[in-house]
């Protein structure tokens, strides 16, 4: 019995001091798309805020491929410790499970720390594009049958699905061309490779405003502020209205009290004043939600979207 009770002590001594002791090690948070893209333009001044709670650093990481998916796929089979997290779209979180075989399968293989911003995506065509308007860019696809091409930063992204959707919605078929993010999409679509994209409003919003690239569509409910001039797919009778959020994810097991060490730090860095107003300027809301939470509304999310997948022919199941 006293072998026991001192395996015991020696268990508890030795995991105790380890969450005590944290951050002892640098953090790293992976971004799972390329650099320049909106995950990372999150990920950059928040780790930058978040270096307040770490005196060895964060870093960021970028892992792009399989829209997300192999980034994530790094994280959760990484050491639970709190030193490698990720920023994950809820389309790497919910979809790409239910489209592809890998190490993680629904929201309770992985552990959501806090939503930290929400989006919706816009379809966009180059400034000097001969459809001015989403119609004739519609009535143009209509006409021949997959010949256009829009760029999307992967397939089973938001933005792929809210593109398959408004084809459903209004009956016309393009061939859809995934990039693995901003950085290889938005030189596909300036240099006349792809006919149109469909991109994160922060993203577009330099490229419109230097005059390069014009908003046919955003998908959304209601009209999104910096683009006010820009129909909504809803309003135009197309279903097609899929947001996305970012959601700070560690792996399976890490410990509590690492979790709300990163959760409060992270919260204190999408609440500093230079953080807001700099998503404010990239058409993205700061939507905050515990990780308790946003577990509930990622099952809510995954559920929602097996019944789109199916719908559209991605999955049989």
């Amino acid at each position: 019995m006293r072998r026991v009770l001192l395996l015991v002590a020696f268990v508890l001594a030795s995991a105790l001091p380890a969450a005590a002791q944290y951050p002892e090690r640098p953090l790293t948070i992976v971004a799972a798309y390329p650099a320049g893209g909106m995950v990372d333009i999150v990920a950059r001044p928040m780790a930058e805020s978040m270096k307040k709670k770490f005196p060895k650093g964060v870093a960021v990481l970028n892992r792009p491929g399989g829209g997300g998916s192999v980034g994530l796929a790094e994280v959760v089979q990484a050491k639970p410790d709190g030193y490698t997290v990720i920023l994950a779209p809820v389309s790497t979180l919910v979809i790409h499970p239910q489209l592809n075989e890998l190490p993680y399968k629904t929201p309770d293989d992985y552990e959501p720390i806090m939503n930290t911003i929400a989006f919706h995506p816009l379809l966009a065509v180059r400034e000097d594009a001969q459809w001015k308007t989403v119609q004739e860019f519609v009535n143009a696809a209509r006409a021949n049958p997959g010949k256009l091409r829009v760029a999307t930063p992967g397939e089973g992204t938001s933005s792929h699905l809210n593109l398959e959707q408004l084809m459903v919605a209004g009956k016309f078929k393009v061939t859809n061309v995934p990039f693995s993010g901003w950085g290889e999409s938005s030189p596909a679509v300036l240099g006349g490779h792809v006919d149109a994209i469909v991109a994160q409003p922060g993203e577009l919003k330099p490229l419109v405003d230097a005059k390069k690239l014009r908003t046919l569509v955003a998908f959304q409910e209601k009209r999104q502020v910096l683009y006010s001039d820009t129909p909504t797919a809803k309003e135009l009778g197309w279903d097609a209205a899929l947001g996305t959020w970012f959601v700070l994810t560690a792996p399976k097991g890490t410990p509590a009290p690492v979790v709300k060490y990163l959760h409060d730090a992270a919260k204190a860095a999408i609440e500093e004043p230079s953080f807001v107003t700099l998503m404010k300027n990239r058409g993205v809301d700061i939507v905050y939600k515990t990780g308790e939470q946003s577990r509930k509304d990622l099952w809510k999310e995954y559920k929602d979207h097996t019944e789109i997948l199916k719908r559209l022919g991605m999955i049989k199941k």
